[in-house]
Formats: structure tokens, sequence, C-alpha cells
């Protein structure tokens, strides 16, 4: 289990080609407590992601569920695209890109 902001990079960075192949990842990166340092153990991970191309439901469920695996913790996994205007300017000002 990763419990800190760079040892999530880390274990995402060593990812990063399979990232890439399988599930089509162009960027990815984290925002919410981890980043702003208010995260306790019970906390899940919030991952920002864009896509090269179109991956799914199903494979963006199964990604999402990966690195859940990879953390040892729970992923809330977040598309750029599926930002919404009001809550994502926050999002896009807070995250830490890996």
């Amino acid at each position: 289990m990763v419990d800190t902001l760079e040892e999530m990079k880390k274990v995402i960075r060593k990812h990063m080609k399979e990232l890439k192949e399988k599930y089509g990842v162009k960027e990815i990166g984290i925002f919410g407590s981890y980043v702003r340092g208010e995260a306790r153990a019970e906390s899940d991970v919030d991952i920002l992601v864009d896509f090269e191309r179109p991956i799914g439901f199903f494979k963006f469920l199964e990604l999402e569920e990966y690195l859940s695996s990879l953390m040892g913790k729970k992923v809330d996994l977040v598309s750029r695209k599926a930002l919404k205007p009001h809550i994502g300017k926050n999002i896009l000002e807070e995250v830490v890109s890996v």
C-alpha cells in the first residue's frame, strides 16, 4: 500500500508504459486530499486521466480497478473530458501531473 504522494507518483511512472498501451492513457495526475496534505489512512486516491482514444465504460472501470490494486487503496478515477466547469477548474489548479 502506498501512503504518500511521492510513492504514488513512483508507482504510476513504473507502470506508465502499460497504462499507455493497454488503456490509452495520455496524461495522468493526482489531486485531492493527498495533494493537499489532508489524507488519512482511509482516504481514497483521486486520479485525473486524459486518454489518447476513447476506451469505453468497462475499460474505464477496469483501469480504475487496476490503479486501485497498484495503490493498495481505492482509486476514484476522473476523466478530464468528464469534468464539469465549476468543479473542473479547482481540480485542474490542484492536480499534480505524473
